[in-house]
């Protein structure tokens, strides 16, 4: 059974008041547990809506979201929910709330009512899992933006959500931030065998996931694998780019250079381009 199922979902802001906006028209698709699943879309595509359905943030107007069966409408399965998918939105200042990064990492835990002992083992388990215990005793306020963010996704963490959802995680880091949270829901993923649902507007993000979702104006306009990045003039439409490496890639072969197909990542562009000696 699919871990998120969202059926026929339709969402407005500002119902039936002046300057009411449709974000979603009802979409339909479904998450397996274990996967990792790139959202993607310009601004106003419904993306980030997406990320307040899934552990009942918001409700939808119409259509129906689960997660692992329960019905976010449920008001009594709510906190069940909540303990099984898992937010991180964009800006880690927002989401701190103590002093000393262990404190601030033990605070979800701590909500649950569970023993010190493992709230001791989670927080260390966590921090242990974004490469941050040598800082548990520090000030969140003295870390770069990257190293913020790994916190925020410890924080989540610490709750054992079985869902990752990163809402615009990496939109305000710079290219190395970028890169650390990103090897971190990498690992997530694929050690600890996380779902992970990231929502991104950076395509070479998007790149790394198993399946890719893309969002146009309320409504699913692509879903599948990394096939999608060929549907060049659909991802156009939606207001998006392909992967600087593809791009690159593109203008090589215009050139005169026989490179591949498929050409998603620095890696696979670096490969492509030694072989050519």
């Amino acid at each position: 059974m699919p871990i998120i199922e969202f059926e026929n979902v339709e969402y407005t802001y500002n119902a039936g008041m002046e300057g009411e906006t449709k974000a979603l028209s009802g979409v339909s698709f479904s998450i397996e547990e274990g996967s990792f699943v790139a959202l993607v879309g310009h601004n106003g595509s419904g993306k980030s809506t997406i990320a307040k359905l899934m552990n009942g943030l918001i409700l939808p107007d119409k259509g129906r979201v689960t997660v692992d069966g329960m019905d976010t409408a449920d008001k009594k399965r709510i906190f069940d929910i909540r303990k099984t998918v898992g937010v991180v939105f964009q800006n880690p200042d927002n989401q701190m709330i103590a002093t000393i990064i262990e404190d601030d990492v033990a605070f979800g835990p701590e909500n649950l009512g569970l023993p010190p002992a493992e709230i001791r083992e989670r927080v260390d388990w966590a921090l242990g899992s974004v490469g941050m215990a040598d800082h548990k005793r520090g000030t969140p306020f003295r870390l770069s933006g990257g190293q913020k963010q790994r916190i925020a996704i410890a924080g989540v963490l610490a709750l054992r959500p079985r869902v990752m959802v990163l809402d615009e995680s990496t939109a305000m880091l710079d290219p190395k931030g970028r890169d650390e949270v990103m090897r971190v829901v990498m690992q997530l993923n694929r050690d600890h065998k996380m779902t992970v649902v990231m929502i991104t507007h950076f395509m070479e993000e998007a790149a790394e996931a198993d399946r890719i979702i893309v969002m146009r104006s309320g409504e699913a306009l692509l879903d599948g694998g990394k096939e999608v990045f060929n549907r060049t003039s659909e991802i156009r439409s939606a207001g998006l780019e392909l992967p600087l490496p593809s791009r690159i890639a593109d203008g090589l072969r215009r050139s005169g250079m026989a490179l591949p197909d498929g050409i998603l990542t620095d890696s696979q562009l670096a490969e492509a381009l030694c072989r050519l000696k």
